[in-house]
């Protein structure tokens, strides 16, 4: 049950860092859309791509440097291309949404914008997390296999403990 516990609790962990550097992104993604509806005249799937771009590359530095840092840092060419691929289908997917109610609804104003643009983020962000975490960023097989140890390990000695036999 520990080994669960532990596994769970590292999920959580990761779930939540994970959370503050998207949280950073959408809103890094909203406000350059905005801005860049407002100071343009670019179509809205348009302004839409520059900014999910821009929050690309915030994310990739969050993840790589504080979700990610303790992943495999062996391989960055591998990783940046695994990166952008699961990003670049995530753009078509936020984008997608984005277009289909702009021009497929003809729900096209700027609240309506910003609400397709925000739901669809929300549903790029759950592949991006299942991609980003088992292609892009692996854990180091090592370290779970010393976690898992270490769960092995406390719990034998608190069986031990419990039934009064030395504890080395």
């Amino acid at each position: 049950m520990g080994h669960g516990v532990s596994r769970l609790r590292r999920l959580l962990h990761e779930v939540a860092k994970f959370g503050a550097v998207g949280g950073a992104g959408v809103l890094v993604n909203l406000l350059v859309f905005n801005l860049v509806r407002h100071v343009t005249d670019l179509q809205v799937v348009r302004a839409s791509v520059i900014a999910t771009v821009v929050a690309i590359v915030f994310n990739y530095v969050g993840f790589r440097y504080f979700t990610y840092r303790d992943r495999d840092k062996t391989r960055r060419t591998r990783e940046m291309s695994l990166f952008l691929l699961f990003s670049a289908v995530g753009l078509v997917i936020e984008n997608g949404v984005l277009y289909a109610a702009t021009y497929g609804f003809g729900w096209d104003t700027p609240l309506q914008n910003n609400i397709f643009k925000f739901l669809g983020i929300g549903i790029a962000t759950l592949f991006r997390f299942w991609s980003y975490r088992s292609w892009v960023f692996r854990a180091l097989p090592a370290r779970e296999a010393v976690a898992d140890a270490e769960s092995i390990l406390a719990r034998e000695r608190a069986r031990r403990s419990r039934a009064g036999q030395r504890v080395p």
